[in-house]
């Protein structure tokens, strides 16, 4: 029997358009994974762009699918009929998706500029700089969005105006590119903008604020918001933390413990302030099974121990309850917050300390099992898991005020490159 070749081309390059969305949809969780590494995006970007070549490769039929893939709108299916329209130049289907992300922007607009973090910059020649241009406050949104991810800055003047756009939304994105690509030059402009009427705007303000060297209205400013009650309180709070002296972080931390409510917050806190002084106390929320395996997290933070790979772990409780499962009558349907986390051996990890406790000094900020520093810093960029790696990117930044932040989700073979020229 002689079979069709037509239908079976036609398969492949189904799979290759459903693949391709879906894989993009799952890297939105492992770019902020506590369990992978650069080495583990990087193969599942190399499955990526194998689909986006086979579609590309498909030429009408991959762009009808992925037009087709739209009915079903979500950041995997933009992303797919995007990064195709970018790469074969195709100006009228980049509009198109520009107006679908505009009218839908929690569905789309996501979608969208991944696939402008995606491409080449080459592939952008024009279109960066039409979006900056647009006078849609939509547009140039995204166009700032692109130079921030391909670290490209754009002219002083066009981020100015943005600052001081009446849209809120630009505003914010704004100060939060002006931060991450190290504009010193824009730094009274932050401060300026920690007077803005808008919380979100103060937040990126302050944030920015910091990343650029200024260490005082700024950090008065995430102070305000990370107390209870404000929107952005654990961004807040988190970068806070980077920043204060230990003794200066205590106070906070210490504040926080007030409130039951606040247990996890203050987990999350302890990991990145990264004080030793704190250790016996994550020891003993380890015995809680809703924070044990992000009080061993933060424990791995300070001391740079990997659960897993050193045999530190148990297998799940079997009455842990992490997540949904296959009982029609359970109405927990949310993903767990701890998923890929490990469950520490609270007794293994006692008897570590107690051994190990007079290499660290209560007062000291350590990071990943040294005190901090940008050599140490630039190596767990390099070689630990997505979350300690965000957090070594910011470390860095604040070390060395106005240093672009290194982006962690871009394109692993784009991250690769830029980390082999700073050996």
């Amino acid at each position: 029997m002689i079979r069709d070749g037509t239908c079976s081309i036609a398969t492949v390059v189904v799979q290759h358009a459903e693949d391709a969305v879906a894989l993009r949809n799952t890297r939105s969780v492992l770019v902020r994974a506590p369990h992978v590494k650069l080495l583990h995006l990087a193969r599942h970007d190399e499955r990526i762009a194998a689909h986006l070549d086979g579609l590309v490769v498909a030429g009408e039929m991959g762009t009808t699918l992925c037009h087709e893939g739209l009915a079903s709108l979500s950041r995997g299916s933009v992303f797919a009929a995007a990064t195709l329209a970018i790469q074969r130049g195709d100006g009228a289907i980049v509009s198109k998706l520009l107006a679908l992300a505009e009218a839908e922007p929690a569905a789309c607009r996501s979608g969208l500029v991944s696939a402008l973090g995606w491409v080449s910059p080459s592939q952008l020649r024009g279109l960066t700089k039409d979006l900056l241009g647009s006078g849609s406050a939509f547009r140039s949104g995204v166009g700032l969005a692109s130079c921030e991810l391909h670290g490209v800055s754009p002219d002083a003047a066009v981020l100015a105006l943005a600052l001081q756009d009446a849209d809120v939304a630009l505003r914010a994105h704004a100060l939060r590119v002006t931060g991450r690509l190290g504009r010193t030059d824009l730094l009274a402009r932050c401060v300026d903008a920690l007077a803005d009427d808008d919380e979100t705007c103060r937040l990126q303000a302050a944030c920015a604020a910091l990343l650029l060297g200024e260490r005082s209205r700024s950090i008065g400013e995430l102070k305000v918001q990370a107390t209870a009650g404000c929107t952005h309180r654990s961004v807040a709070l988190a970068a806070l933390l980077q920043v204060l002296e230990p003794r200066h972080a205590r106070i906070v931390l210490r504040a926080l413990s007030s409130d039951v409510a606040d247990a996890r917050l203050l987990i999350r806190g302890i990991g990145i302030a990264g004080d030793p002084h704190f250790v016996p106390w994550l020891l003993a929320q380890m015995e809680q099974p809703a924070r044990s395996r992000l009080a061993g997290e933060a424990f791995s933070l300070i001391t740079g121990l990997d659960l897993a790979y050193l045999d530190l772990e148990l297998r799940t409780p079997p009455d842990a309850g992490t997540g949904p499962n296959d009982d029609p009558n359970d109405d927990a349907v949310a993903l767990d917050e701890d998923d890929s986390l490990p469950w520490p051996d609270v007794t293994k990890l006692r008897a570590w300390w107690q051994t190990h406790q007079r290499e660290f000094t209560a007062g000291l900020r350590y990071f990943m099992g040294q005190p901090l520093s940008a050599a140490h810093c630039a190596t767990v960029l390099r070689t630990g898991m997505q979350r300690q790696r965000i957090l070594a990117a910011r470390h860095l930044c604040l070390l060395n005020p106005g240093t672009p932040l290194f982006n962690c989700a871009a394109p692993a073979w784009r991250q690769q490159r830029l980390l082999a020229t700073q050996v």
